[in-house]
């Protein structure tokens, strides 16, 4: 492809598994609520289902944000990368062909087979997001072995961007097409789960391929207690550098509400009674909008800087929650966030990705990589239980949505007072 022009088989090869991965953000974490609301529908439950999504998004995320400082110390260990991503990505691939059985599952017989099969559903989600995660952080390590600090951010930036024209787009487009001639619901969700785990593991194999783990130290007998007990020494680290504190801080609040607004959307949607077509349509075209923007925000920073190109970014997601607490009541309205979402969540993830990148030392990127995901995890443990407490006890999906307006003020503002690198 040209737009791959200038860009090494290396860069090329990791950029890949955004477009392998993006196919579980889509579908997964898009597509799979609205199913899962409607088996919700037949259980003895009364709890609205975007309450119980939003707890069982909570649950995923806090045991991947736990787990993620160690994980990254092993991945810090010479040739130990590749392994643990390998398996991480193939734990979601095997929970997402699991999807794939159960819109053929009774559910429609009475409380109790709905109950298990919405408990099913949720055991696998949370497996799936774990996969998807844990793997993710050594993913993001692999950016230091793979390309220079001087093209951190045009390479993330054109990662997120292949991710949504290639594994957010095509499988979500097959999906619609089968819908539109007439395939059944339940066949047409069966079939694009199944895609989700083959198109997640052959996208996979470039990376597997042709990147190599160039940062970290050779494995000697006690290492692994050694970096465990050093989870400690980091953590000092991290809050004596001055610049990498404070924008982690930032991080932690901003990325809480584009999580939580990434995860919860169509969920939220689904509980104002728009239709479900409507909202997969709208997140098609979110995608199509995210390509181009993801690409620009690249290279938007190169002229104006990582920074600004960010606090740029979290303010408008603040505008955007305002407007969704506020506004949102239609498709129409929906439509309207969805292209304004498009326009700033793949370069708000890219440049904050590459901007950590750039202020990390590269033979503990796992291992501070592990900490920068604690961060961006928890916030979305902490944005979706907001959602859903909030929801649950006022009836009223717009307050809860509301809720984590404030978090991107507060991240906008540590953003701001964020000192430049030495």
């Amino acid at each position: 492809m040209h737009i791959l022009k200038g860009y090494t088989k290396q860069e090329i090869s990791w950029m890949m598994y955004d477009w392998a991965n993006s196919a579980h953000s889509v579908i997964i974490v898009t597509l799979l609520p609205i199913f899962f609301d409607t088996v919700a529908g037949y259980t003895a439950d009364s709890v609205s289902s975007m309450s119980t999504w939003g707890y069982a998004t909570s649950i995923a995320m806090l045991i991947v944000a736990l787990a993620a400082p160690f994980l990254g110390v092993f991945g810090d260990i010479r040739g130990m990368r590749k392994k643990l991503f390998s398996f991480f990505m193939l734990l979601g691939v095997a929970a997402c062909a699991g999807m794939a059985f159960t819109p053929g599952m009774d559910f429609t017989s009475g409380p109790v087979a709905a109950g298990k099969v919405a408990s099913l559903i949720l055991v696998l989600y949370i497996v799936s997001v774990i996969g998807f995660d844990a793997s993710a952080i050594y993913y993001d390590a692999f950016l230091t072995d793979v390309t220079t600090e001087e093209r951190m951010d045009k390479v993330s930036t054109m990662g997120y961007g292949l991710g949504y024209i290639g594994g957010s787009t095509i499988p979500l487009l097959i999906f619609l097409i089968m819908n539109l001639v007439g395939v059944p619901m339940l066949t047409c969700l069966a079939f694009v789960f199944g895609l989700t785990a083959v198109w997640w593991l052959a996208f996979s194999l470039p990376l597997l391929k042709n990147c190599e783990q160039t940062s970290g130290k050779p494995y000697e007998k006690g290492d692994v207690a050694r970096s465990m007990k050093g989870v400690g020494t980091t953590i000092k680290e991290i809050i004596a550098n001055k610049p990498m504190l404070i924008y982690i801080l930032s991080y932690f609040f901003y990325i809480d509400g584009v999580h939580t607004v990434i995860k919860m959307s169509t969920s939220y949607g689904t509980d104002l009674g728009i239709d479900s077509t409507q909202l997969v349509l709208a997140l098609l075209v979110t995608q199509f909008v995210a390509f181009p923007s993801a690409i620009a925000y690249g290279r938007l920073s190169e002229r104006f800087g990582t920074k600004r190109m960010l606090l740029i970014a979290v303010f408008a997601y603040f505008c955007i929650t305002l407007f969704a607490a506020f506004f949102l009541r239609s498709a129409l309205e929906f439509w309207i966030l969805a292209i304004c979402v498009g326009l700033f969540q793949g370069g708000i993830q890219a440049l904050s990705r590459s901007e950590f990148g750039k202020l990390i030392p590269k033979d503990n990127a796992n291992e501070y990589y592990g900490f920068f995901d604690i961060f961006g995890k928890y916030a979305a443990v902490m944005g979706t239980f907001l959602v859903s407490v909030f929801t649950q006890l006022t009836g009223n999906p717009s307050i809860g949505v509301l809720s984590i307006a404030v978090l991107f003020l507060v991240g906008f503002v540590l953003l701001v007072r964020m000192p430049e690198k030495e």
